[in-house]
């Protein structure tokens, strides 16, 4: 909510560019204002160093301390923009400002709550940062992080104790610290973190990797999109296969159902006039049979009168006449009717098909 608040001073370690001046960006961060300056700072280290070597000096200038304290680089600075709590506190003390170790016997005698100093000063190795309270509330100022961090009460002695456990070294700061804007508009309002600031390191690893993942989801994006378009060909590729398949395939059944057709009707031909005899005996018309049948019945009729003769004469059974054509001889039961020949014409014509269709097989 702070982050880019004029109000609340908050430097951050521009490594790259000014090395580990957070000394400097811890000093600045606690005083809430661009108090200290690198040259500023090297000034105070340079005088701590001719303080010291002054003291060495006094056991004589050719002692072989002496020589050796010469010989060794400065314990207030480094090129590297380290300063030593030497450094820092005499920068302090231009405030009035004192520091104090906060696990000190002295201190931790005073059984001062944490929630009742005001800020504090926070060393591991070379790196300081600073916790102040800032109207009614605690914030983390270390210019490692993107923005201020804010502390509960609750949970600030925890914090405390938690950089302990990690090797860092505490100091309260005593003293009255100037005024600023932060402090007096926090006095009137709370803030609320929704979001706890990540490292400086790590939002930018954060950065490169979302760059990185973004370059990779265009890349499959891009090759996807080729694919899909193969895979769209290969579709309508399978689709004219899959068509033209079944185009033949009723091609072929047309044609087999015409071969078949063909083949019943030359077998049918064939076998009405091969097994078929040519004679009046055996194939008669339908037209010759209803003459012949009337012509037998007439017959028969005369026969019988006949054999009657005149009013009282007896009857003399007679045999049945015979005639050259065993047809008409016989009896009209014996005779064969219309639907017996049309019945053994169409079985004639079944059993030639069936004989063609298995010659066929064969071949």
């Amino acid at each position: 909510m702070w982050r880019n608040s004029s109000f609340l001073t908050h430097s951050k370690q521009a490594i790259w560019q000014e090395g580990s001046l957070c000394a400097q960006h811890c000093l600045n961060n606690l005083l809430q204002g661009e108090y200290f300056s690198p040259v500023e700072l090297s000034s105070i280290a340079h005088q701590l160093d001719e303080e010291e070597r002054m003291r060495m000096a006094e056991g004589g200038v050719t002692s072989e301390d002496y020589r050796t304290f010469l010989q060794q680089p400065s314990g207030n600075m480094d090129d590297s923009g380290f300063f030593s709590i030497q450094v820092i506190s005499n920068a302090l003390k231009v405030w009035g400002l004192e520091l104090i170790l906060f696990n000190s016997p002295e201190y931790q005698r005073l059984r001062i709550d944490p929630i009742n100093e005001r800020s504090f000063i926070c060393n591991y190795k070379e790196h300081w940062f600073t916790v102040r309270k800032l109207g009614k509330q605690w914030f983390n100022l270390n210019s490692l992080l993107t923005g201020p961090e804010l502390i509960s009460d609750t949970y600030l002695a925890l914090f405390l104790a938690q950089l302990q456990q990690e090797g860092y070294s505490i100091f309260v700061v005593k003293g009255d610290l100037p005024d600023c804007e932060a402090d007096q508009l926090l006095q009137m309002i709370r803030v609320q973190q929704m979001q706890r600031p990540k490292l400086i390191g790590e939002e930018l690893a954060q950065l490169k990797e979302q760059r990185v993942q973004k370059t990779d989801l265009e890349r499959v994006l891009e090759a996807n999109d080729g694919s899909a378009t193969l895979d769209e060909d290969e579709e309508d590729l399978q689709r004219a296969l899959a068509l033209s398949r079944q185009e033949i395939d009723m091609e072929d059944e047309e044609a087999d159902l015409r071969r078949a057709i063909q083949l019943s009707m030359q077998g049918s031909s064939r076998s009405i006039s091969q097994d078929t005899p040519h004679t009046s005996d055996t194939h008669l018309t339908s037209e010759e049979l209803r003459k012949r049948r009337e012509a037998y019945f007439e017959k028969q009729q005369q026969q019988q009168q006949q054999q009657q003769g005149p009013p009282g004469q007896l009857s003399q059974p007679c045999e049945r006449p015979t005639t050259s054509s065993g047809a008409l001889g016989s009896d009209p039961g014996d005779a064969m009717s219309e639907e017996d020949m049309l019945q053994a014409a169409v079985t004639m014509s079944l059993e030639t098909v069936r004989n063609n269709f298995k010659s066929e097989g064969k071949k």
